[in-house]
């Protein structure tokens, strides 16, 4: 299976449990893989036969800028979701990043994987 991938996907939201956090928007970063058959497309070279990266895109900001969770774990399972019911993908890993949340660590966050079920 081949994989199709966003690397650095940057979305402001409303995330985290402390007061202060559910004032202001902070910054989470997105890394997603998602396995998708493209010797269809390679073959057609016709953007119909393959996973439009950018219309990916569009949605996981667009749903990510309008929600306001408070665990990031609810957000990536929320994304994971989304991605897998959404799009004609078997299977996706999402790395999500929010940068700052400890401040001796550069980066803190989270990797799953989920599979069609």
């Amino acid at each position: 299976m081949d994989i199709i991938f966003l690397g650095g996907l940057e979305v402001e939201t409303i995330i985290g449990i402390y007061d202060w956090e559910r004032s202001i928007k902070q910054k989470i970063i997105f890394d997603i893989e998602m396995a998708f058959d493209i010797k269809k497309a390679a073959a057609t070279d016709d953007i119909a036969h393959t996973l439009d990266y950018k219309t990916v895109s569009d949605r996981i900001v667009n749903f990510v800028e309008a929600s306001e969770y408070y665990l990031v774990e609810t957000l990536i399972e929320e994304v994971a979701n989304i991605l897998l019911t959404e799009f004609p993908i078997p299977w996706v890993k999402v790395i999500l990043n929010k940068k700052g949340a400890i401040s001796r660590a550069r980066d803190v966050g989270i990797i799953i994987e989920r599979g069609q079920k």
